[in-house]
């Protein structure tokens, strides 16, 4: 059982509908954790409600190629991901600090027309995601901390490498996955990626490009 979802084992665990909460260039994972400050009344009665439902919220990308709705509301993406809410505080001037575990990823088989100032979905769950994955003994993990620790070199940044070395295959991938400060189009890459090993090899061949294009521009910039 990867690590948040001691509450949902069963399709019958998780509820058919979820608030959507669009954010450009957000990653959550199964088992990840995601801080966010909350400041949009729409947004904030979003919270309200999930707090005194089923703590669930469905982050999700607006679609990548930019396309809107007729009320100018951006189209979304087919599959995001359902996080529950483990931590809430409310700041002074208004807005709302919470932190998300993430679940399970989903499709969204159905937006719904509703009342509600924010938007809400019919949701397939990835199933999978609620069991322990069966591919994260196949994480090519050496590969895995040798491209991240390149990409710290290269950018002068650190990393707790004890915390690193510790972390369990899943937890790895996908925190890495979620810390990569990659764009929107790779952050959802590495969330449909059929299993842990596929995330695991999408991370590498992006981090991999990344450096391959800095040394390009490093190089031309000598010249």
């Amino acid at each position: 059982m990867q690590a948040g979802n001691a509450h949902y084992r069963l399709d019958a665990d998780l509820p058919s509908t979820i608030p959507l909460f669009p954010l450009v260039g957000a990653l959550l994972l199964p088992g990840g954790r995601m801080p966010l400050n909350i400041f949009e009344p729409r947004y904030l009665q979003m919270v309200d409600e999930a707090l005194g439902g089923d703590r669930l919220i469905g982050m999700i990308q607006p679609r990548l190629d930019g396309a809107l709705r007729d009320d100018g509301e951006p189209e979304l993406c087919n599959v995001g991901c359902a996080g529950r809410i483990i931590g809430f505080s409310e700041s002074g001037d208004g807005r709302y600090l919470i932190s998300l575990q993430g679940v399970c990823r989903f499709r969204v088989a159905q937006e719904l027309a509703v009342k509600t100032p924010f938007r809400q979905g019919r949701i397939a769950p990835f199933l999978a995601d609620l069991g322990e994955d069966q591919a994260a003994g196949e994480v090519d993990r050496p590969s895995l901390l040798r491209a991240f620790r390149a990409y710290l070199q290269a950018n002068d940044l650190e990393a707790d490498w004890e915390s690193v070395s510790r972390a369990e295959n899943a937890m790895l991938v996908n925190a890495l996955s979620m810390m990569a400060p990659y764009g929107p189009a790779e952050k959802q890459a590495l969330l449909e990626a059929a299993d842990l090993k596929t995330r695991a090899e999408t991370l590498i061949a992006i981090t991999e490009m990344t450096l391959a294009r800095e040394n390009e521009d490093f190089g031309s910039s000598l010249q």
